[in-house]
């Protein structure tokens, strides 16, 4: 399976990105906001849910947003850096257009808010993919 490398500028395609890392499970050490370059980013393993039946794969993969304003979290352990989390879905909540809050949503309750001037978002596989006997499955 060839890799995945993705952008999004409006919310018809974050939903594209949300729906291919549905179920992506990271360290909040992955986890970065970086204030001055005004860029959110994380690494991922994300779940290839094109595979219908076992044995599952999983590979890793980057995600980024540039122009953002402001990074907040919510129910999120920070300096936790080993704390795993799964991610479940990917939105956005528009303000004065173009800019919005895109919403990172993980299993447990927690979020990451994210203020962006506009959505600028890009999903890249960063390697091969590896199998995994699991089916994700998880608290919503």
């Amino acid at each position: 399976m060839s890799k995945l490398k993705l952008s999004a500028l409006d919310p018809a395609d974050l939903e594209i990105i949300s729906a291919h890392m549905q179920d992506a499970v990271m360290t909040i050490g992955d986890i970065r906001y970086l204030k001055q370059e005004r860029k959110f980013a994380l690494i991922a393993n994300r779940f290839l849910w094109q595979t219908e039946k076992p044995p599952y794969e999983r590979r890793r993969a980057g995600l980024s947003f540039d122009r953002v304003i402001e990074a907040k979290s919510q129910r999120i352990r920070q300096g936790a850096n080993d704390a795993v989390l799964e991610l479940l879905a990917i939105s956005f909540v528009p303000g004065e257009e173009p800019s919005g809050t895109v919403v990172l949503a993980f299993a447990g309750g927690g979020q990451i808010n994210l203020e962006v001037e506009c959505i600028e978002a890009r999903l890249e596989d960063l390697g091969p993919a590896w199998t995994t006997p699991n089916l994700p499955s998880h608290d919503r």
